[in-house]
């Protein structure tokens, strides 16, 4: 007898169970591929905190201070950050410009200082690589794009979590000063400007500037001014940079909300430091990490790398990680409640001021987040020289508050 041999397939039954696991194995390993990627792309932007806090730590072991946040050139040693030139830059250079020589960008640093090698000149009409007049060493003020420094995008300033490039920003940073848990009138540094009393000025001053960096100073900072402890004082933390999305954290909200106008006084900020998100039409309630309405939206977070100004370049221990930024009209002033942020999950890298970078979470003490902050007029809790309001993230950001940091961090 002859025997039939029949092949046999697949039943639609058995591919459909087949289509199925694969399916499962695929939703399964994606989410796994997307966290092994930002892990990645985590350490990386770690590194590159490394490398800046070793660059901070040459130049003081070259010139034995730290780099100023508000530096530069002027045209009569008097503080004019708000003006704008083509001749000098006003004082408003970062501490990221002076660190360059130290960070593997020597050849960016000599085209900074050194006028002859321009490729651009000082005729704004003029366009970008035109080599006709130099400009004046140092540079303009931060804030002209025929500048070709300032244009430049430098990859160990950029975390690879965020996407942002191009206009209307100049050179993006996701890395800012730490200027400390007070921002009331910060932003007039030991310049007298528009004031009447240089000593309210100084006052102001030695009052708010409590943090590792102080803005447009003229006396020079270095290691020794930090008593609370390199490990124990933050020296800059990681920011996200504003993509057109009006998020909360790197826009600031527009100036008419409900309760006043924001863009009326600092003292406002200072005496309650949520003052914008707690405004009911302010964040989105469909969509609590937005404004409903923005403003200035070319004054946004990490805009300009070499701008000192602090909407750019400057951070604060004031409200917890990742939430929202608020500021009076002109938003790149200092008086800015400008906490730290990331695309990360849950939290930010902080810089500690011996070289160590950590991540903070979101939910980190942050005490209470509408106490008034410490100022030279200030009494009770907001007296000069009294413990930081904001719990242990407020106390990290001092750099001699003698606040003791009894935890691991």
């Amino acid at each position: 007898m002859r025997m039939r041999l029949r092949k046999r397939g697949f039943t639609l039954v058995e591919l459909l169970v087949v289509i199925a696991i694969i399916g499962v194995l695929v939703g399964l390993l994606l989410p796994a591929v997307q966290a092994a990627r930002e892990a990645a792309r985590r350490m990386s932007c770690s590194n590159n905190f490394k490398q800046i806090g070793l660059a901070i730590h040459n130049y003081h072991s070259a010139f034995n201070q730290l780099p100023k946040q508000g530096s530069g050139t002027g045209n009569n040693g008097g503080f004019a950050c708000y003006n704008d030139s083509d001749l000098f830059n006003n004082y408003r250079l970062s501490m990221l410009v002076g660190i360059l020589p130290f960070m593997e960008q020597q050849a960016s640093w000599e085209q900074i200082s050194n006028p002859s090698a321009q490729r651009s000149d000082g005729n704004t009409g003029a366009g970008i690589g035109t080599p006709t007049n130099p400009w004046a060493p140092m540079g303009p003020t931060p804030d002209e794009a025929n500048y070709i420094p300032w244009v430049t995008e430098f990859p160990g300033l950029r975390c690879p979590s965020d996407d942002g490039q191009g206009r209307p920003a100049l050179g993006r940073t996701n890395y800012a000063a730490c200027l400390g848990d007070s921002t009331y009138n910060t932003m007039y540094g030991t310049w007298d400007r528009d004031r009447t009393d240089p000593a309210d000025n100084a006052a102001d001053s030695n009052s708010t500037h409590r943090g590792f960096f102080r803005p447009f100073i003229k006396n020079s900072m270095g290691f020794r001014d930090i008593l609370d402890g390199l490990s124990n004082t933050i020296a800059m933390g990681e920011i996200a940079t504003y993509l057109q999305d009006s998020d909360k954290r790197t826009v600031l909200p527009g100036g008419n909300l409900t309760g006043g106008n924001l863009d009326t006084t600092n003292r406002n900020m200072r005496d309650n430091p949520s003052i914008c998100g707690n405004h009911a039409n302010g964040v989105d309630p469909e969509s609590p990490m937005r404004w409903q309405s923005t403003s200035r939206e070319g004054n946004a977070r990490g805009y300009r790398w070499a701008d000192a100004q602090g909407i750019y370049t400057t951070c604060f221990t004031i409200l917890p990680p990742n939430r929202e930024i608020c500021s009076r009209s002109n938003g790149d002033d200092l008086d800015l409640i400008g906490t730290m942020s990331s695309n990360h999950s849950g939290g930010c890298h902080v810089l500690m001021g011996d070289g160590a970078v950590k991540y903070m979470t979101d939910s980190i003490d942050a005490g209470n987040s509408t106490a008034g902050a410490v100022w030279s007029g200030g009494s009770g809790a907001q007296a000069p020289g009294r413990a930081s309001p904001y719990g242990l993230w407020g106390a990290l950001g001092t750099r001699s508050a003698k606040e003791v940091i009894d935890e691991e961090i």
